[in-house]
């Protein structure tokens, strides 16, 4: 008997054993689980798979080259953020080879930021596209509207240098700053004046320095579209899509080679903002406008070599810089292709740099109304129409000195530094090393 209980007795001391070792080691992992969620929970944009958190770039070697402003906290989750694949791609996996790239760049206006999506939901053939959302910072408000898109694939992206992410320091607001006209003689502060006297306000530049950042990023930065060759479409958070502007940007893209070869562009709708079209059957050809405009790498390669130009020019608006300075460097007239009525339209009455939560801010709720006929529901483009030309129309031209807003030299050294970001080469010039 005492034999047949030695073994039993060791056999229960073994499983006693394994059970501590098991217990024990089960309680390191789950504290080591713990402790690599609540250091994740710090992060408002943590929860993110690390695999997608990686650079397709060596961000490093490139702020030394190009001395980018320090990175906050912040400004480095942004782009961690940028390098995540598009979402929806189990709705949509496969996308045809000829697709449009949307782009649609946004600031921190939800009220219209609502209305652009829905029309997209409605816009024929969305479902086959890529639609890119940039953000000028990040707004969670923003954040949410566009992440509850299903209509299409989803990539977003957030401009890590944006003002709005550095509180306080360059880009954003700094101590040191100039404010009053006659600081720089009076105080010892920061910054250079504009044309007219006036320093520099973070939310003005914020404008011109987001659309070059993310014209920059899109064609030359983004694993999805530094490849593409062919147009990218351009809207904004106050545009209106109709439902059939994707088959007539089809439809003019494809036409534009044969109909108008020294165009520049397509457009969805007339440089006249306020204009509907003119209703005629023809295609008209014009200046580009800055509603629903698409262009190719070949016109983006132009415009980026001129970066000097639009970077050293006194206007906090982009599109008056590229009307007044960069399209007329071109040295023939920069036209562009659109049919006679609109597929976009422009209808916010608050400005992006009027702001939100602000004792002067601009109200408006964002309630459109737009008569949409069944004409506007199908492609309205017509191969056999013949183009009409549209010359001396008015507007910015070369020789207009600019609104100011942009005399900053750090400013002007940011916005070359956008240029040189992914491409590493010189912009000191205009030359072709850009």
């Amino acid at each position: 008997m005492a034999n047949n209980k030695k073994p039993r007795l060791k056999d229960v001391a073994l499983r006693r054993f394994l059970s501590v070792v098991s217990v024990t080691l089960l309680g390191v992992f789950l504290l080591i689980f713990l402790l690599g969620t609540n250091s994740r929970s710090k992060d408002f944009v943590s929860g993110e798979p690390e695999e997608y958190l990686t650079y397709s770039y060596n961000h490093s070697n490139i702020n030394k080259k190009i001395n980018l402003p320090k990175q906050s906290e912040l400004s480095i989750q942004l782009e961690k953020l940028n390098q995540k694949p598009p979402r929806n791609r189990d709705l949509y996996p496969r996308l045809p080879k000829n697709h449009i790239t949307i782009v649609l760049y946004v600031h921190n206006r939800p009220q219209y930021l609502k209305v652009v999506v829905e029309s997209l939901s409605h816009v024929v053939g969305i479902s086959e596209t890529l639609l890119i959302v940039s953000h000028d910072g990040y707004f969670e408000e923003m954040n949410k509207i566009v992440k509850s898109i299903r209509f299409c694939q989803v990539k977003q992206i957030f401009a890590p240098y944006s003002p709005h992410v550095f509180p306080d320091s360059f880009p954003g607001i700094s101590p040191t700053d100039c404010k009053d006209k006659g600081d720089s003689s009076e105080k010892q502060c920061q910054g250079t004046s504009d044309q007219y006297g006036n320093y520099r306000s973070p939310k003005i530049v914020s404008l011109k320095h987001h659309w070059w950042w993310m014209m920059n990023t899109v064609w030359d930065g983004l694993d999805e579209t530094r490849g593409q060759s062919g147009h990218i479409l351009f809207i904004e958070e106050d545009h209106y899509i109709y439902p059939n502007a994707y088959r007539n940007l089809q439809r003019l893209i494809e036409l534009k080679p044969e109909k108008c070869r020294d165009c520049y562009a397509v457009n969805l709708a007339p440089c006249d903002v306020n204009s509907r079209g003119e209703g005629w059957d023809c295609l008209i050809a014009e200046r580009m406008g800055n509603v629903g405009y698409s262009f190719n790498r070949t016109v983006w390669r132009k415009v980026h070599k001129k970066a000097r130009e639009f970077c050293s020019f006194d206007d906090y608006n982009w599109d008056i810089t590229m009307w007044t300075k960069v399209y007329p460097s071109f040295g023939d007239p920069v036209y562009t292709l659109r049919g006679p009525r609109t597929s976009a339209v422009h209808f916010g009455k608050c400005g992006l740099h009027q702001g939100q939560g602000e004792k002067n801010a601009c109200i408006d709720n964002g309630v459109v109304h737009f008569d949409v006929d069944n004409v506007d529901k199908v492609a309205n483009i017509k191969p056999e129409w013949e183009v009409r030309f549209t010359e001396n129309q008015s507007g910015y031209k070369a020789g207009f000195k600019g609104w100011g807003g942009w005399g900053d030299e750090r400013d002007r050294q940011l916005c070359l530094n956008f240029a040189r970001m992914y491409l590493l080469e010189d912009t000191n010039t205009s030359s072709s090393k850009l």
